[in-house]
This record gives structure tokens, sequence and C-alpha cells, in this order.
């Protein structure tokens, strides 16, 4: 099911008028991008739940640097998954987006499975960066097919649906892989993810590219010009929001893949301290997330930069409520967890829907692309080692207290660039309009 390089690429309009957009077909296709989505951060989590069992596994007690070896399994995977992206995005804007999604699942569903088999830290390493370069094919490819579906007087609400599954996953991954771990060992925590992953691979097989219109009939697709990719790097919202989630990235990716041993640091016992946190993690993040975008689409043609106010209030709220709970005991600095991870969430689905609504559906998946690159880079590649490097010679507390500024600085971000997205928005709008009549 290779996607016709002349097939067209279906905008708004002409969406609307085949009535591809928000039918029964887009919420089966959410529903079924929903479902990997959550599998791809259970994925994510399980390696962090486990860390310090395979730290167990592969160094000796009195290793110096056994935290920043295993953190590098998390850099591993997003090098990886950063550097693929690009490629596999540009070729979802040529060849079928299901079917890159497709390969890309089944890929990192094999790879996972293999995480479990590896003897070595260097056979695991290397089931990582397989890891990575599946995911970089979906984290790609998905969220455009969604932008390519639904209207922006919806997206940002189905954005936030499709991003729920961040927290939620992320909370399933490190609650069930602790627990998996605990009770068959930490190899069984990534046999368990695999299955799943494979056959909602398959599925997308049997999916049908958004661009090919509802009547079957093929469309003329509008030529790709080098310009229309340059013009990404002069959109300032597209420059501010990637700045922003880099940041955010940092501070999310790396809380997430240490806070294992910050808990086992405040001398919280890990089986409890875990599941009281995936559940935080589920409850806070995905109501977060969900309000959100409900929100943001709300204000939106009341404040047409919300979708940036929203996720730079956010992070300013989340700021010293997570200063806070560094220091406030246990349990009351649940608490505290709980409102940080809260407003920590809430720019997920503006900020993702903001990244759609200022990028050409023509070179959308590049985009979405070319934002993982920058966001993993220069976020949670460098958080997974740096965190630990702080960790080894400091120690947690310090780590987490140097995060707390990243957060502060991401807020910044999305407030400077609220000014400049009403109008790249429209610009975006007015293109696509202009590129229908041409058709």
């Amino acid at each position: 099911m290779i996607y016709n390089p002349v097939v067209a690429d279906c905008n708004r309009q002409l969406s609307m008028e085949c009535g591809a957009k928000s039918s029964r077909g887009a919420y089966a296709a959410l529903w079924l991008l929903l479902g990997i989505n959550l599998f791809n951060y259970i994925d994510r989590q399980v390696l962090a739940a486990v860390e310090p069992d395979i730290r167990a596994s592969f160094f000796a007690a009195n290793d110096a640097h056994a935290m920043t070896k295993t953190g590098a399994l998390g850099s591993a995977f997003l090098v990886t998954y950063m550097l693929s992206a690009p490629i596999l995005g540009f070729l979802a804007d040529r060849l079928s987006r299901w079917v890159i999604v497709g390969v890309a699942v089944i890929l990192w569903s094999l790879a996972t499975g293999g995480s479990g088999l590896a003897a070595t830290f260097t056979i695991l390493f290397a089931t990582r960066i397989c890891v990575g370069i599946g995911e970089g094919g979906y984290g790609s490819a998905a969220p455009t097919i969604l932008s390519d579906l639904f209207p922006i007087e919806t997206r940002g609400r189905v954005m936030a649906f499709f991003f729920a599954a961040i927290p939620v996953g992320s909370a399933l991954g490190y609650v069930l892989g602790g627990l998996i771990g605990t009770t068959l060992g930490w190899r069984w925590a990534f046999y368990m993810v695999a299955p799943p992953g494979l056959l909602l691979g398959l599925l997308c097989f049997w999916q049908q590219d958004p661009r090919v219109a509802g009547h079957h009939l093929v469309q003329k697709s509008p030529r790709r010009h080098l310009t229309d990719y340059w013009h990404l790097f002069w959109t300032p919202s597209y420059l501010f929001n990637c700045i922003a989630q880099t940041l955010m990235t940092f501070a999310v990716g790396g809380l997430g893949y240490w806070i294992s041993e910050y808990l086992t640091y405040r001398n919280q016992s890990p089986a409890v301290a875990r599941t009281i946190f995936g559940l935080i993690l589920v409850v806070a993040g995905l109501s977060s997330t969900l309000i959100g975008g409900v929100v943001a689409d709300r204000l939106r043609t009341r404040f047409p930069g919300a979708y940036f106010w929203i996720s730079g209030i956010g992070m300013l709220v989340a700021c010293p409520i997570f200063v806070a709970s560094l220091y406030i005991p246990f349990p009351g600095a649940w608490v505290a967890m709980f409102l940080a991870i809260f407003f920590l969430f809430l720019n997920t689905g503006p900020s993702n829907t903001a990244l759609a609504n200022v990028s050409l559906p023509a070179v959308r998946a590049t985009a979405f692309a070319i934002n993982i690159l920058i966001i993993h880079l220069l976020g949670d590649v460098q958080a997974s080692w740096l965190l630990g490097y702080i960790a080894d010679h400091k120690n947690m507390h310090v780590a987490f207290l140097f995060v707390s500024v990243v957060i502060l600085a991401s807020g910044v971000a999305w407030l400077v660039g609220a000014k400049y997205l009403p109008a790249d928005t429209i610009a975006v709008e007015a293109a696509t309009a202009t590129e229908s009549t041409s058709i």
C-alpha cells in the first residue's frame, strides 16, 4: 500500500468537501494511533523503572560511573530516535504515512523484546538503538496523520487526546515495569511490551492515507520546494516552540529517567514509591493534557496566542511547586509532585497543535521530524547523562534543582513566542487555501 507521490496532500477545505475529517475513519485512526502511542511510552518508561536492576546486573556496586553508563541507554535510544526522525519524516511526506508507521512500530516492538534477551550491556545498548529508529518513523508521521484528518477548530482537543498517552503510558510503563521486574525479573518487563506493539503495527497496513480523497480520486500534489522547508526556520513561532519544547523535554525526560533513583535517595520504598508516582502521573498527567487541549481550543478564538499562553503559564506555575516538592517531607511531597506534574503536562496538546498549525501540509511530517531532532538532541539526550553526572558528583537533590531552572526557562520561551503565533497560523491557513484552489 505505497502512497503514489502524485497523490495530493488533502488540505482542510478539500477534506471537508470529501467528508474525510472528523469521520468514522478519522476517529478509528485516532484510536489506533492512541493505542500505539500508549505502548510507545510504556516501552520508554519500562527502561526507567528497571534501570536499578539493569545496573545491578551489568556493573559492580562500587562502580562510580555506573549511573552515567546506564544513563547512556536513554541517550542511545534518543540519539537514534532524533537522527532517524528527519529521514523518515521526509519519506512520510512522500510515501504512505501509514506504511511508515506500521513498519516503524513493528521494528521497535521486535527491538523491545530483544532488549530482554540481551546477554551483555553492549547488546542491550544496540537494541535500544533499534527501538530509537523505529520510534523515529512513528513520531514524525503519526501526529501529521491526525493533522490531515481533523480541522484546526478541533485539532487541539484531538492532539491532547492523542498525547494523553504520554502520562498514561509512562505511568503504566513505570508501574508495570517495576512490578514485573520485581516479580519476574527485569527482562520480562521488556518481553511483555512486544506482542501488543506487533499487533498494532500490523493493523496500520489496513489504513488509508488521509491525503487520498474520500472518493478515491487521485489529486495532483503541489510540488514541494526547498523554500517550503527553509520557511520553517523563518517562522518565529515554530522556532520559539522548538526552544520551549527542548527545555521542557530536558526537564520531563530527565525527571522520568531518574525519578526511581531520586525516590530511593529520599528513602522511599522502591515498590511503594513506583506505584504512588505512577498513579500520580496517570491522574495528574492525563487530566492536565486533556484540559490543556480543550481550554486552548476554546480560548483560541478570543486569544489567538492561547496555545503558547497555556503552555508557558503552566511551566511557570510548575517551577516553584516542583522546587517545594524537593524540600517537603513525605508524604506531603506527593501532593506537591501531583501539582507540579499537572502543570508540567498542560502544554502537551497546545504546543504540538501549534507545530501543526504553523507548518504547511506538504511538509508537515518533516516539520514534526525536525522538531523531534531538535528537542531530543538538546533536550533529554543531554538530560539523561547530565543529571546522572551531577548525581554521581553531587547528589540527586542538586540534579533536580537544576531541572527547576530549565522548567522556568521553558515557560519564558513560550510566553515570548506567543505574540508571533497568530500571524504565523494565519499565513499557513491562507497558503493552504491558495493551494486548494490551484489543485
